[in-house]
């Protein structure tokens, strides 16, 4: 220790205690003054920052308060525009953006401090935000390190011929135009079957039947007789005698054939000489007999059947075909199918016969295959698996090149001639397979469709988007509505929107609009420049529902089955206000629901007459603007019953009113009585409809006494508790 120390060391040592404590005190102050005179860097810095932030615009929705952006565009929960937030500057000059952090997954809106996504835990990276009113308003760029953990994948728009696979289902069946039946052409008694049990294969003209008829030995009387007169004609009787009598053997001939004889059993009977009272009925055709109908020793009538014969050298197919696989499938197409008897072996058929009529119970077309059965193996009743393959051109036509300019008989596909003419079959003249549904382009000359992945388009309704990224910036990706055309396999016909060669997203693309969702741009959910969504409550056309047609009727809102609503600060003094507002809406809708449409009027006029003595004034800040809102809805809703011509007209605007009436009682709660919200999801035409009533049981106002029970209560609202908030139950 050097001398000096050790002198301060030993004075302090003899100095007393209160001495140094002033000492310490007086050297303190001095330093403090000597570090508030000089310039702090730190602190100025801190200074500037805070003042930066406090001139930051700050959006927020009105419905929604815990939403907080730094830019103004739509609530991404409602859908309302955004407004600036008390004590946000609205002339804050523009700074430059600074960098985001945004989860994989995008669970939360880009944050401005990188760590952990507080949702799912993955660790956030750095992204570029394209800005909410700046550029394509569905562009998404993301850098290298979010594309990896995205895993966004991209594959070309291209031209492909694709071939179409049709998978159906079915059953073997009996060819109908190969059935035969064996009848008693002559009313007698079966005195012997020759083939007494089912499934006995037989030949044209074997011996089936023994049968005896009386009449049988009347009518060969008669031919005996009159061959008899023409053989003593011979011996001088009259010339005109002789034709007659042989014209009445031709008819007693023709009879005969007309019972089923044959011409050798006629002369037989005729050399014969003699009337027998039994005949022998041959079969007239071969095949396998499927039906015995009699038994030895029965009597039968004219046209009495006794067996039914097919042939099953010729059997259909009987399909199932999907509505959707329609268009791939035409008249004289190729199909293959299997069997369960034989696995691996591939048979082959020819379609010809696709059903006018749709199965409205199972959404399929059915479809008949011809097909050929020389060894029968194949049987009746036996389930096939079969495909037809089509070949798909631009447009999603069907392409046969084998087929491009023939002549196709429309009954029977498989007769296809070069030049037109009959069918040698049918007699039936032929048609051009153009006109039979084929596309006539020769092989090699029909232009490619152009086709992305199933897996790139998003669809919601009657809308396709995609996300293309844009080749001068990689990493940024934008929002594109297509006409997209039928699937084909696993891949997506484009009609229009695309090029051939741009990059279309394939995996990823739910992430990156997820993402654009939740900074409240247009995406797949909303489309770019559509009108005021009926959720949000501003579009008028949401109001108007003075048509009795469902398409009067706007899609239900989405926001009814969110819990609870808005934590309003709502007075008391509101609650008598509000009270006659809701039971004129509960006699509208008791009125609607038992038929009453003169009471659903008077009830509505007098909800009109409510609301425009409620008094506003009691309500401040967002409970004023969320009651404006709801109330000029209702106002319109209700107006437009009072004056409705009907009651479906009635029904069609009680929609727009109890969906607004909803939002309303979970806002400011219902102010004496418990009410329950229903559901029928069959009202104006399986679009659904919401309700609220007093009654714990259905009471259905869009159907009234045709359905009045159908319905399902979706929660239940309870009376506005002291505290002003209301307790939802489901």
């Amino acid at each position: 220790m050097k001398p000096a120390a050790i002198k301060v060391l030993t004075v302090l040592s003899k100095t007393p205690i209160v001495v140094l404590l002033i000492i310490v005190f007086v050297l303190g102050y001095s330093f403090k003054g000597v570090v508030s005179t000089a310039p702090s860097t730190t602190t100025t810095a801190s200074s500037e920052q805070a003042s930066d932030e406090s001139s930051e615009e700050v959006w927020t929705c009105s419905m929604h308060p815990q939403i907080k952006l730094p830019e103004p565009g739509q609530c991404p929960l409602c859908g309302m525009d955004l407004i600036l937030a008390e004590g946000a500057s609205p002339k804050a000059a523009k700074k430059k953006r600074a960098p985001k952090y945004a989860c994989a997954m995008f669970c939360v809106p880009p944050l401005p401090m990188p760590g952990d996504c507080p949702i799912c835990g993955m660790e956030m990276v750095e992204i570029e935000d394209s800005g909410g009113d700046e550029g394509a308003p569905r562009t998404l760029t993301l850098s290298p390190m979010a594309q990896k953990l995205a895993a966004i994948e991209t594959v070309p728009v291209e031209r492909k011929t694709v071939s179409a696979e049709i998978r159906m289902v079915g059953k073997i069946d009996f060819d109908e135009t190969r059935l035969g039946y064996i009848t008693a052409w002559v009313p007698g008694r079966l005195d012997r079957l020759y083939v007494d049990y089912t499934g006995v294969p037989v030949k044209k003209g074997d011996h089936l039947v023994y049968l005896y008829s009386p009449e049988l030995s009347t009518a060969q009387t008669e031919l005996l007789e009159a061959l008899q007169r023409v053989e003593s004609g011979k011996n001088g009787v009259g010339s005109i005698l002789d034709e007659r009598a042989k014209a009445w053997i031709e008819d007693i001939r023709d009879k005969f054939r007309l019972w089923g004889m044959t011409d050798e059993q006629i002369v037989a009977i005729e050399e014969r000489g003699t009337a027998s009272d039994y005949m022998t009925i041959y079969a007239p055709m071969g095949g396998i007999v499927i039906e015995k109908s009699l038994l030895e020793g029965a009597y039968v009538e004219t046209g009495s059947r006794i067996y039914t014969i097919a042939d099953l050298s010729h059997l259909w197919v009987k399909l199932d075909a999907y509505e959707s696989d329609l268009a791939w499938l035409r008249y004289g197409q190729q199909v293959e199918f299997e069997v369960e008897a034989y696995p691996g072996e591939i048979f082959t058929g020819m379609v010809v016969f696709i059903a006018p009529v749709l199965d409205a119970k199972t959404r399929t077309i059915k479809v008949r295959v011809n097909v050929g059965n020389p060894d029968g193996r194949l049987k009746p009743g036996m389930f096939v698996r079969a495909v037809a393959r089509s070949k798909i051109a631009s447009g999603g036509r069907v392409v046969d090149a084998e087929l491009a300019g023939k002549w196709m008989c429309p009954m029977h596909p498989e007769v296809i001639e070069e030049e037109p003419g009959d069918c040698d079959r049918c007699g039936m003249p032929l048609e051009t397979t153009e006109s039979l549904g084929f596309v006539s382009i020769e092989a090699g000359s029909a232009e490619a469709p152009l086709v992305i992945p199933a897996s790139g388009p998003l669809i919601t309704g009657k809308r396709a988007v995609v996300y293309v990224e844009d080749p001068d910036e990689p990493g940024t990706y934008q929002g594109r509505e297509i006409q997209l055309g039928p699937r084909v396999g696993n891949r997506y016909i484009v009609f229009g929107g695309l090029t051939e060669g741009e990059q279309v997203v394939v995996h990823g693309n739910f992430k990156i609009d997820s993402a654009v969702q939740i900074m409240a741009k247009p995406s797949m959910m909303s489309p770019e420049n559509e009108e005021a969504s009926p959720s949000d409550g501003h579009g008028e056309e949401h109001h108007q529902a003075g048509d009795a047609s469902s398409d009067a009727v706007p899609p239900p809102r989405q926001d009814l089955d969110k819990p609870g609503g808005l934590k309003l600060n709502i007075p008391p003094a509101f609650a008598s206000e509000f009270g006659p507002v809701l039971t004129a809406y509960l006699k509208t809708q008791d009125a609607l629901s038992h038929d009453q449409h003169k009471e659903a009027q008077e009830s509505a006029n007098g909800m009109v007459t409510a609301l425009a003595a409620v008094d506003m004034s009691l309500l401040t800040g967002q409970a004023h603007m969320a009651w404006m809102k709801e109330a000029d809805g209702m106002a319109k809703a209700a107006g437009n019953i009072a004056g409705s011509a009907d009651i479906e007209a009635a029904r069609a605007a009680f929609a727009p009113l109890s969906e607004a009436m909803i939002v309303a009682v979970k806002c400011y709660g219902t102010p004496t009585e418990t009410v329950h919200r229903f559901h029928c999801p069959m009202a104006f035409d399986d679009r659904g409809g919401d309700w609220l009533q007093l009654k714990d049981k259905t009471e259905n106002p869009y159907f009234g006494s045709a359905m009045f029970r159908c319905g399902v209560k979706k929660e239940t609202i309870e009376q506005r508790s002291a505290e002003g908030e209301t307790n939802d139950r489901d």
